[in-house]
């Protein structure tokens, strides 16, 4: 089932916790799969997984800021790479959505990048499109 995101109205999903495990982009949307997605029906809270589609997205304005440790350790450092760079880089890798923001076609997601299973840092994914947000769930 598929589910379009209007910008103007509440989201339909929650993806708090959601671990995002493949990032794909073809023909200009960005797919990104993740384990679970939530959602609130009828009074109770409802896990699916599925995919997030961001429809005409514009990669070379997609950034991925990641941090040497999580941001709340103190003193901090880390880079800012290109979306593209970050799908081959840490490709074997799990980001883990903490925070969502939803800003005209920016969307930004905030959270934990679990590069070698052992450790975490802090990440902060932006990425930008005109087109519709399209969520897919599986049955």
């Amino acid at each position: 089932m598929e589910f379009i995101y209007d910008r103007k109205s509440n989201i339909l999903f929650s993806l708090y916790g959601s671990k995002v495990n493949r990032i794909k982009i073809h023909n200009k949307t960005l797919t990104l799969t993740v384990e679970e997605m939530y959602q609130l029906l009828d009074g109770e809270e409802k896990a699916f997984s599925g995919e997030i589609c961001f429809n005409n997205c514009d990669v070379d304005l997609c950034k991925v800021l990641i941090f040497n440790k999580t941001l709340d350790e103190g003193r901090f450092y880390g880079k800012s790479i290109c979306l593209h760079d970050f799908m081959n880089e840490y490709a074997d890798s799990e980001f883990e959505i903490i925070t969502e923001g939803y800003y005209a076609n920016t969307t930004t997601y905030t959270g934990w990048l679990w590069a070698d299973k052992k450790s975490l840092v802090s990440t902060i994914m932006y990425i930008w499109n005109s087109g519709d947000m399209v969520y897919r769930v599986k049955k």
